[in-house]
């Protein structure tokens, strides 16, 4: 455990969650757009055809192939926003507003298949639930997985790591 700052509540990284989501979602929706027009751009060079689908969007709904790059897409978005995040400063949009960082057991920047692990593991943010069972260690599932930990910052400390970032 972080000897310098106390791990993170489960209602602080809770709040985080919620704006990185609302963060992630404009990123979702922002890839959508671009592949829909690269779909589309591909229909416009014959690529592909919209065998008998009304649209674009009717025919990603109705491919299997497309829907699932689709999918894809939206998971690698994800996955990317908490990596780069992560493994840059240890602070996501949510976690700098709640003064929140993720860091390995001795203090450092997590790497990016902790990153990766910890992105899997959290299961849509339920593994933050086991923050509210283990008292002691205040470690959620993907904090075990991925050895890593999640810890509250004071407000100078906060202000130091975002000013090192330019």
């Amino acid at each position: 455990m972080s000897a310098e700052f106390p791990r993170a509540s489960f209602w602080r990284r809770f709040a985080s969650l919620v704006y990185d989501t609302l963060a992630i979602i404009a990123f979702a929706m922002l890839s959508v757009v671009l592949y829909l027009f690269a779909v589309q751009g591909l229909i416009s060079l014959e690529v592909i055809s919209l065998n008998g689908a009304e649209d674009v969007s009717a025919l990603i709904q109705n491919s299997l192939l497309l829907s699932g790059l689709r999918s894809t897409l939206l998971v690698v978005v994800a996955l990317v926003f908490f990596g780069y995040f992560w493994t840059k400063s240890g602070q996501t949009i949510g976690m700098r507003a709640w003064r929140l960082k993720v860091q390995t057991r001795d203090g450092k920047l997590i790497s990016w298949s902790q990153a990766v692990i910890r992105s899997v593991t959290a299961l849509l943010g339920l593994g933050n639930l086991v923050v509210l069972v283990d008292f002691k260690n205040k470690r959620a599932l993907q904090d075990y997985l991925s050895k890593t930990e999640v810890v509250a910052l004071t407000k100078e400390e906060n202000k130091r790591i975002y000013r090192s970032l330019d």
